[in-house]
């Protein structure tokens, strides 16, 4: 930050040069046909320029430090169409005790990615494998594994949007020296939407598992079957009614880059507040389970047997996981978080959310032990017809005088396997 005397003098600086821009671009005669028309930015000033081409123009001389960038310049992409593109190449034009800073927030960025890009990948990778299995047996197939496997879906939903979303965003310190480096607005765009749409979908999921595991220990008498609509509106249709509105304010309003930047806090609000609001909620059930369980605990009435009691002892530990580390750095705001206490909210928030995929397929599937039963039963099912197959091989028929005799071997790891008649062979005589 510059002092208040020099903070004026800078913003006088800057009026001059925006005056002599305009003055310049009116002088000009624009380029015939397609063209990207010379404007002012509100940095820079850019020339005509012919479309499918980087603009250059040198670093604005308004700027504290110009000795010692004259020999830099801005660059920015004319697109093909004729209109400017979004981002602009300003690095030249740094600080030299600016670009430091710089490669040093990039260092760690990019560093924060790596983490995030490996904890998405394990994370996707093992809630398909998750929703496979869930979804592979019909003794699971319940109102509670349908709720797992939405939210499931949101976080692989989640990893992949965020994936794709960060292949079309521009790096760090991007060039526009070639045209093709740059993704497409449109596309850049609408994957942003998506993002934000599967994220929050995400949370309202995450609300779902914690109201449906206080309705089994707190509101006992319901009917399961006939609420699972109402989750999936929540869960789905929620975060519509609030990324709609933040896609026609980001519209009308704010609509620069890729929607990236949130410079007007006030939209971005729209979508914050929301996603708050489930983080909040989802604590204060944790809470209030907590405080049940420990009742009943001190009171000796906690049975192995007791169905809701073993579903909320293998779910709290989720319960925590997926609101308390949200809760921590939740009052504290973008804007708020500066220095090292913007990097470790960063750090904190952006390893446990990579990773809470593979933390919550881990807890709700593989350490499961009813799907663990229900994986044991089929391996010893496969085991026992490999057996048979083993020993039977060569005998597939037998006839006698007056008699024949058929084995069947039948294929126990198929969809038949629930019928009494191909569950263990099935030996028929005829006599």
């Amino acid at each position: 930050s510059f002092p208040r005397s020099t903070s004026s003098e800078l913003y006088r600086q800057w009026v001059r040069y925006r005056a002599q821009c305009q003055d310049a671009l009116a002088a000009a005669e624009p380029s015939p046909g397609l063209a990207c028309n010379g404007t002012f930015d509100m940095y820079a000033c850019w020339p005509h320029s012919l479309p499918n081409t980087t603009a250059s123009t040198p670093c604005p001389w308004y700027l504290p430090w110009h000795q010692e960038v004259t020999m830099g310049y801005v660059l920015r992409l004319c697109e093909v169409d004729g209109h400017w593109g979004p981002w602009r190449d300003h690095s030249q034009c740094a600080a030299p005790e600016e670009e430091q800073v710089f490669q040093d927030q990039r260092l760690i960025l990019e560093r924060l990615q790596l983490v995030y890009t490996v904890g998405y990948a394990l994370s996707l990778a093992a809630l398909l494998l998750a929703l496979l299995i869930l979804g592979s047996f019909r003794k699971l197939r319940c109102t509670r594994n349908y709720i797992h496997m939405n939210l499931f879906i949101s976080f692989i939903f989640r990893a992949a949007a965020i994936l794709t979303r960060d292949k079309l965003l521009p790096p760090l310190g991007l060039h526009f020296g070639d045209p093709s480096q740059l993704p497409s607005l449109a596309a850049c765009r609408v994957a942003q939407v998506v993002t934000q749409y599967c994220v929050s979908a995400n949370h309202t999921w995450l609300l779902g598992e914690g109201v449906y595991l206080y309705s089994l220990l707190v509101l006992m008498p319901f009917s399961e079957d006939s609420h699972f609509r109402c989750y999936l509106f929540l869960g789905w249709g929620g975060p519509a009614l609030f990324v709609i509105p933040w896609v026609i304010s980001r519209h009308l309003y704010e609509n620069t880059q890729c929607w990236e930047r949130n410079e007007i806090k006030a939209i971005w609000w729209i979508i914050r507040t929301p996603i708050l609001a489930t983080i909040l909620v989802n604590f204060l059930i944790f809470i209030r389970i907590l405080g049940i369980l420990l009742a009943k605990l001190k009171a000796h009435q906690m049975r192995c047997q007791d169905y809701r009691l073993r579903l909320a002892r293998s779910t709290l530990t989720l319960v925590p996981l997926l609101g308390i580390h949200e809760v921590v750095f939740a009052p504290v705001t973008e804007e708020q978080a500066e220095g090292a206490l913007r990097y470790t909210k960063l750090y904190f928030e952006i390893f446990l959310s990579s990773f809470q995929g593979l933390f919550v397929s881990i807890l709700y599937c593989f350490i499961n032990k009813e799907v663990q039963a229900e994986i044991r039963k089929q391996w010893q099912r496969c085991r026992l017809g490999q057996i048979l197959l083993d020993e039977h091989l060569p005998i597939y028929e037998m006839r006698g005088p007056g008699y024949q005799i058929k084995i069947v071997i039948p294929a126990l790891c198929s969809a038949k396997q629930n019928s009494p008649s191909h569950r263990d062979g099935v030996i028929k005589s005829h006599f």
